[in-house]
């Protein structure tokens, strides 16, 4: 691998991060150039979250803090490291799709800042299911290799919708990183199984499946409520996958 090609990958996976997370990290002049190819390292930003949360997690049952209230703190570390990025999107599609009947109607609701009930409802049970999950994998003992797991598969799906499903608008932050050519998101798709398979072998494997199943499930919801993907129907895939592959990690823990 030449110098080139390594410095390239690096800049790459820091724009990942700048876009994923709130994280101060200065990025090249000219890097947003290779905002569509960038996609494949998504996951890698999870490897991220996901040590964090588990961290912070570890961090706070050392300090005799209840496991319920130390996996709240540790998804809260989280929250705080993503700005809740994916949880805004989540919402907005909530009240989105499901709060009017005509497309463009739907995507107005989309972009209005403000939450109404569908949104709020969704942000409810997105958080009190990943908590109790959280908690669940932190009983188990398993907390490090389940969040690395789940957070990279469900960075890894968003680029799916990406590559498939056109732009649903000519605006927002999905319009401007662009579309990515399929071979970026797959080869973000390759890595994420990789790491899945390593980190929870047979259970990987189920987890991984699970996230397919929820990138799908959003893709069609998605086309045919929007016709294409924005931003925050990305963000929804990935909390949607989150959920689904903590479900199955859960389920299939011994």
């Amino acid at each position: 691998m030449t110098l080139h090609k390594i410095t390239t990958y690096s800049r790459d996976a820091k724009l990942a991060l700048s876009l994923l997370s709130r994280t101060p990290i200065s990025v090249e002049d000219g890097a947003y150039q290779r905002a569509a190819k960038a996609v494949w390292a998504y996951g890698l930003v999870g490897i991220v979250w996901g040590a964090l949360v588990w961290a912070v997690g570890l961090c706070a049952v050392a300090l005799n803090i209840p496991s319920g209230l130390a996996a709240l703190i540790a998804l809260g570390s989280g929250l705080i490291f993503t700005g809740a990025l994916h949880e805004d999107g989540l919402a907005d599609c909530a009240d989105g799709l499901w709060g009017a009947n005509e497309k463009q109607r739907r995507l107005e609701i989309m972009k209005d800042s403000q939450i109404g009930s569908y949104g709020t409802l969704a942000l409810v049970v997105s958080v009190l299911l990943r908590w109790q999950l959280i908690k669940e994998l932190m009983l188990a003992e398993f907390a490090f290799a389940g969040l690395i797991v789940t957070a990279v598969l469900a960075r890894a799906a968003m680029p799916l919708l990406m590559v498939y499903l056109p732009h649903a608008r000519s605006s927002g932050l999905s319009h401007s990183v662009g579309r990515p050519q399929p071979k970026h998101a797959l080869i973000g798709v390759g890595i994420a199984a990789v790491i899945a398979l390593s980190f929870a072998g047979l259970i990987g494997l189920a987890a991984l499946l699970c996230a397919g199943c929820a990138a799908l499930l959003c893709s069609t919801i998605a086309q045919r409520k929007v016709s294409g993907q924005t931003g925050d129907i990305l963000g929804a895939t990935e909390q949607v996958s989150e959920i689904f592959v903590l479900l199955a990690i859960v389920a299939l823990l011994p």
